[in-house]
């Protein structure tokens, strides 16, 4: 049963929900506003967190799927004691402010993971299951044993998006999920029956979700509670609850509108509606001591939770080396040393290589967990004696994601924010559209996820221009935080994969399906490859630059012999990695890319950017074709001969 403080703090939470997009004038109050009660329900009587320590490891997890309603998430971490401060609320939406227009993991404490486009939460939360499964499988339940509880809304479920997570989540059998659907009828545009006639328990019930309709109860926090409760004793299986909701309850005018959904109700709608409520009129931000002792007793259920599993920690009989590394995301101590060095004169796919190096630091990167969108062996990210992660079998490393690229990208971004894995995923790399709007949020919260994408050109051969990429490169090179490394061999490769698990952010392995050389001086050239770019063949008085990026390497070092022969002296750079190079001072990259020489740069994609580096580019401005890979570079004009013309070109004319 509410009691009177319980309502007061619910109708705190509403009143905040209006005050803070009325003074910014911007926002959207109404979900907010409708879901109040769920709120408090989770965070005082279900909940386990601790706002003194909110990375705790063993924390119940909280994810607004509909994260436009962000204000309710501000509000219950400014009630419940994290470190966010009502002179936060005021500022919502507002430059350099904590409160921004949807939750920000790392930028506000308490935030699990970043949201707003559509359906990433919903995707994230599955991602969670998998990680808090694969950790309690692996480590035992006195580590890791807590729930994820994800609100979603319309949008959610009418995005791909959901469909692909919650199909792989049924699938998997994942326990410890708890969804609740917001059902308030409305969108943007106006009434969901406008475009939207899904009947959601048929279509969960099908995924294998348990499935509960709760029907009109978003105000009874008993009957929530109940249905919470009920869903938690579900092990086998995601849950999904189905609230009706009345969006900006109990706003007299603006209740069950689409104005209320995207706008501040209005001065006169906001006073009229505190008085409803009980609530001074006219006084905004209003929270009375009372309301605060009531959600702050609240936090001591999970400090004590917390205090406890430290000590569980402290005293756990397990490899304590290995949970370190998992909980930290990090390679154990020596790690690198267990990548492997190959010979130059070898021909091996970069792919291949990829996958050789997964194999060989398995066991001292214990965190590595991941998969592929049903091209597993085709990417390099097949595990040699991994166990398949299945609903049997939940300590498995090997995550078969099936055709289901978008929602590999949200699951793997998940894992990450989760904690206790290093997620990765593999596609062929023009499918990486498909995981575009992930990467782009893994890039803005700099998530630790690696990216095996293979087939990374032309060279791919016969599927011809549908599976050919040609701008990805240049698209992906534009986006802030994702870190590219497209490596030129074997041991490029083997290099490229110290950055992918050491670094604290999102990377990209742009791979190779055909077969390339393994160069001479690559094995040496650590440090080359983790500044971006390095001379890896030079004469004494260079007349030009080749610089090429990943399998187009080997073609300038052909290309410099040639024009030796002629007399002409050339430098080869090897350029894995734009961004990576981009970080060294100006004297360091004059050192690789001197000023004053021709640069030719080669490289079988896009030539958008190229500008920056090179005079000229042999790159490709149009798409594919299907036919042999060797055949179809060599009609594009990758051949050592043609690059040797284009320098002779660059030459003549700047002499």
């Amino acid at each position: 049963m509410t009691d009177d403080v319980e309502q007061l703090g619910i109708n705190v939470i509403r009143g905040l929900a209006m005050d803070a997009p009325q003074k910014a004038n911007s926002g959207h109050p109404g979900t907010a506003m409708a879901l109040a009660p769920l709120a408090t329900v989770l965070w005082t009587r279900i909940m386990s967190y601790d706002p003194s320590d909110p990375e705790w490891p063993d924390r119940d997890r909280f994810i607004l799927s509909a994260g436009h309603a962000s204000i309710l998430l501000y509000s219950m971490l400014h009630l419940t004691g994290y470190d966010l401060s009502l002179d936060d609320l005021k500022q919502f939406r507002q430059w350099g402010s904590r409160t921004p227009g949807h939750p920000e993991v790392r930028h506000t404490p308490g935030i699990e993971v970043t949201t707003g486009p559509l359906a990433q939460g919903f995707g994230n939360g599955v991602g969670m299951g998998i990680a808090e499964r694969w950790m309690r499988a692996r480590f035992g339940a006195d580590i890791c044993d807590h729930h994820t509880f994800v609100i979603c809304g319309d949008g959610d479920l009418e995005e791909g998006l959901s469909h692909e997570a919650a199909s792989l989540a049924g699938h998997l059998g994942l326990g410890r999920l708890i969804y609740v659907y917001d059902d308030n009828h409305i969108t943007i545009d106006g009434p969901t029956d406008l475009s939207y006639s899904d009947n959601v328990a048929e279509r969960f019930g099908g995924y294998g979700w348990d499935v509960n309709n709760l029907g009109e109860i978003a105000n009874d926090t008993d009957a929530i509670e109940a249905g919470i409760r009920g869903a938690m004793a579900t092990e086998d299986k995601p849950s999904l609850l189905i609230l009706r909701s009345h969006i900006a309850y109990p706003s007299p005018h603006k209740t069950d509108t689409a104005s209320a959904h995207g706008e501040p109700l209005g001065d006169d709608e906001v006073s009229a509606t505190k008085s409803i409520m009980g609530l001074p009129a006219d006084d905004t931000f209003y929270v009375p001591q009372e309301v605060y002792d009531f959600y702050r007793r609240s936090a001591v259920r999970g400090q004590a939770a917390n205090f406890a599993w430290k000590q569980r920690r402290a005293t756990w009989s397990g490899n304590q080396a290995e949970l370190e590394s998992c909980l930290e995301g990090k390679g154990m101590d020596g790690w690198a040393a267990k990548l492997p060095t190959f010979n130059p004169g070898d021909s091996i796919a970069t792919r291949v290589a990829s996958a050789d190096c997964l194999n060989a630091i398995a066991d001292v990167v214990p965190a590595l967990v991941g998969g592929a969108a049903d091209l597993t062996g085709n990417t390099g990210v097949k595990f040699n004696s991994a166990t398949p992660n299945t609903e049997a079998s939940p300590e498995g490393r090997q995550i078969y994601f099936g055709v289901r690229e978008h929602a590999m990208g949200s699951i793997m971004n998940g894992m990450s924010y989760h904690g206790g894995t290093i997620p990765f995923g593999g596609t062929f790399f023009v499918f990486s559209d498909y995981m575009r709007p992930a990467v782009r949020l893994a890039a803005l919260a700099q998530a630790h996820v690696i990216y095996s994408w293979s087939h990374d050109s032309v060279g791919l051969g016969e599927d011809g221009p549908t599976h050919q990429p040609i701008e990805q490169l240049a698209s992906l090179r534009a986006m802030p935080n994702l870190r590219i490394l497209r490596p030129a061999d074997a041991n490029e490769t083997a290099h490229a994969w110290r950055v992918a698990v050491d670094h604290d952010g999102p990377v990209a392995l742009l791979l190779s399906r055909q077969k390339i050389p393994v160069l001479e001086g690559t094995a040496e050239a650590l440090d080359g490859v983790l500044q971006g770019a390095y001379v890896l063949h030079d004469v004494d008085d260079p007349r030009v630059v080749l610089i090429g990026s990943g399998s187009e390497v080997h073609l300038c070092i052909d290309a410099a012999r040639i024009l030796a022969e002629e007399g002409v002296g050339a430098r080869v750079v090897s350029m894995p990695s734009w961004d990576l190079f981009d970080e060294l001072d100006a004297d360091a990259q004059e050192d690789v890319l001197p000023s004053d020489i021709p640069t030719l740069a080669v490289e079988a994609g896009s030539p958008f950017g190229w500008e920056r580096w090179a005079d000229d580019v042999v790159a490709i401005d149009h798409y594919g074709a299907s036919a042999p890979g060797e055949v179809v570079l060599a009609k594009f004009g990758f051949t050592p001969e043609n690059v040797a013309s284009r320098a002779r070109a660059l030459l003549e004319g700047v002499s």
